[in-house]
Formats: C-alpha cells, sequence, structure tokens
C-alpha cells in the first residue's frame, strides 16, 4: 500500500493564502468583474472586487496565523469555514457558471488546479490528524457553503430578490 507522507495541519494551511493570491490575479487579469456584469448580470466593478478580495485574504491570512500559531479546534474550525467558501465552494462556482453560461469563468484555472486539490488534501490532512472530528468538517463546509452563497448574494448581486 502506497504511504504517503503529508506536511502537518498548521504548515500546510499557509498554501491556501498563497493559491488565493494567484486565484485573485486570474480573477483580476481574466477580467471577473467586467464578467459578473456582463454574463452573469450582476454588477461589480474594479475597485470592488479589489477591496472585497483585500478584506477576504486579510480575514484569510489571519485566521491561518491564528491556526498555525494557536492551534485549537476553535481556530481550526473557523478556518476551515472560511476557507471551504472561498476555496472549495468557489471551485464549484467557477466550475458550475462556466458550464452555465457556455463561457470561461475568470478564476477557473486556478480554482480547478489550486483549490479543489488544496481542499480535498488539506481536509484529509485535517481529518487525518484529528484537527476537528467529521461532525466539526461537515459543518463547517456546510457553513462555508451559505458563507459563500451570501458573498454571491452580497457581492454579486447586492442582496437583490
Amino acid at each position: 500500500m502506497l504511504q504517503m507522507n503529508l506536511p502537518p495541519f498548521r504548515r500546510i494551511i499557509w498554501v491556501m493564502p498563497a493559491a488565493f493570491a494567484l486565484h485573485i490575479g486570474e480573477e483580476f487579469v481574466g477580467g471577473f468583474a467586467r464578467w459578473v456584469s456582463e454574463v452573469v448580470g450582476g454588477s461589480m466593478d474594479v475597485p470592488v472586487f479589489l477591496l472585497n478580495n483585500a478584506g477576504f485574504m486579510a480575514v484569510l491570512m489571519a485566521l491561518t496565523a491564528w491556526a498555525a500559531a494557536r492551534p485549537s479546534a476553535l481556530s481550526a474550525f473557523l478556518l476551515m469555514t472560511w476557507a471551504s467558501a472561498n476555496l472549495f465552494w468557489d471551485f464549484l462556482f467557477h466550475l458550475v457558471t462556466t458550464a452555465a453560461f457556455d463561457r470561461y469563468s475568470p478564476g477557473l484555472f486556478t480554482a480547478s488546479l489550486l483549490y479543489y486539490p488544496i481542499s480535498m488534501v488539506i481536509g484529509l490532512i485535517a481529518w487525518k490528524e484529528g484537527v476537528l472530528p467529521r461532525s466539526g468538517f461537515i459543518v463547517s463546509t456546510g457553513l462555508g457553503a451559505v458563507l459563500m452563497g451570501f458573498v454571491i448574494w452580497a457581492g454579486l448581486f447586492h442582496f437583490a430578490l
């Protein structure tokens, strides 16, 4: 049987902010703000895009630093909730919108090549190390979906019903 040596949770989590930075670069260069307005029917401009993502990065960095420096069930739970929204569920957002609108969703490549595998590996490491119990992982992933839905509703559609 193949035995893998995986890095510890408190070190591997730093790949998430790095992947997030690369992803934001792809979205920016690909014209995500314009795509939201022209393809999805939402409304976003570049300054809002940059401000939102600076805030999301600040939260991700703070939660990652906390979970790395002071490992606890709470720090891991909050990090995994935020990360599931901003990585795993964002991957699904880009995949689904690309298929639904039959147009490239800026961010699809980094979401597919980085977000999905990183989410799976970090989830596996968290599970193997017992960082979160299974129920905590399931709840954090579910809350991440709710958080991502809120970000889409607020950020792209400005709370329109």
